[in-house]
């Protein structure tokens, strides 16, 4: 069995720890079951996340992940860190088994990651980076662990709900412009475009070909509910809609969801109310399809008065989530 960084491998716990590999995959998937159970979330990592978790370049499996098992060899336990090449921004990700929580075995995965995060940034020579985790306020044993561990409160994001049952609003867009539906033809202009329009937004990186094209190959990305809106004299993607369905939403949510993953707006086209015009287009289409809501998650300080927009729309708030940093 291949072990994590024995520098920082975690003591003093009830758990054998080691490095998640492929065979990990039913027991992992089973721990985020029985943590979703217990927590409550609005979405929950399926195979498909997992595989890629393995299988990116942003992660050294042998290296980068964490299994904590019991005596059974259940997995009670279990921590990811990733980073995009170069970048000083480490996310991490994980939990514990809610039957064996308060042990202290949180505190002691955390600070594996804290410290593998570490390692990762001397081996590139970088002096300085910050390990990033969300966690929903619903969630209170999150919010005390990354208080104890020393993390501050850097950004909130609010998750949002529109009843489809409500009258769609009508948008219109200026002549020249076209709203079309998301091809494979588009996918390279529309990530160009999502690089773009976000690169001036809190906290985004470029998404490079090899996680764009798990994005719009993923089990739940609908691509007939997805949409771009096209420049017909240039042919450039001006903005763009991407959209998934979870099969579980009505289980976890109480209601069907198709929900909105990415939204953009090029700075050129700005102001142009092509982002309304996107929702409103894939409302339609959700409920077309026999949606109940539509969702879609927003960065609640975003400058740019995304808040305030969706809220016009006719999306409520469901619940935030703490974006928590700590100093590496």
């Amino acid at each position: 069995m291949t072990k994590p960084e024995s520098d920082f491998f975690p003591t003093g716990t009830p758990l054998q720890w080691r490095a998640i590999t492929a065979g990990d995959l039913d027991g992992w998937l089973e721990l985020l079951h029985r943590m979703a159970k217990e927590d409550q979330p609005d979405w929950v990592e399926e195979r498909a996340d997992l595989q890629q978790i393995l299988g990116s370049s942003k992660t050294d499996p042998a290296r980068d992940t964490i299994l904590g098992l019991d005596d059974a060899g259940v997995a009670r336990a279990v921590g990811v860190i990733q980073r995009n090449p170069g970048s000083t921004l480490i996310h991490s990700m994980g939990g514990v088994d809610p039957a064996w929580r308060r042990q202290g075995i949180g505190t002691a995965l955390y600070s594996w990651q804290a410290g593998r995060a570490r390692r990762r940034l001397d081996d590139d020579g970088v002096g300085e980076g910050v390990l990033r985790t969300y966690a929903e306020e619903r969630v209170p044993s999150h919010l005390a662990l990354m208080k104890v561990t020393g993390n501050a409160v850097v950004r909130y994001f609010t998750e949002m709900t529109r009843p489809l049952q409500a009258e769609i609003p009508e948008v219109e867009i200026a002549a020249g412009l076209q709203i079309v539906t998301f091809s494979d033809d588009l996918s390279e202009a529309v990530r160009l475009a999502h690089n773009e329009a976000f690169q001036d937004h809190w906290g985004s990186e470029p998404r490079d070909e090899e996680s764009w094209r798990f994005t719009v190959t993923h089990p739940e990305f609908k691509p007939e509910w997805s949409l771009a809106v096209v420049d017909e004299a240039s042919g450039e993607v001006a903005a763009y809609q991407l959209a998934s369905y979870d099969p579980a939403s009505r289980e976890l949510l109480g209601h069907t969801e198709g929900y909105t993953d990415l939204l953009g707006v090029r700075r050129k086209w700005r102001g142009l109310r092509l982002a309304p015009a996107l929702l409103a287009e894939a409302m339609r289409r959700f409920k077309a399809d026999g949606m109940e809501h539509a969702g879609l998650g927003v960065d609640t300080e975003n400058p740019s008065g995304a808040l305030g927009l969706y809220e016009r729309l006719g999306y409520i708030a469901t619940h935030r989530v703490r974006v928590f940093e700590l100093p590496i």
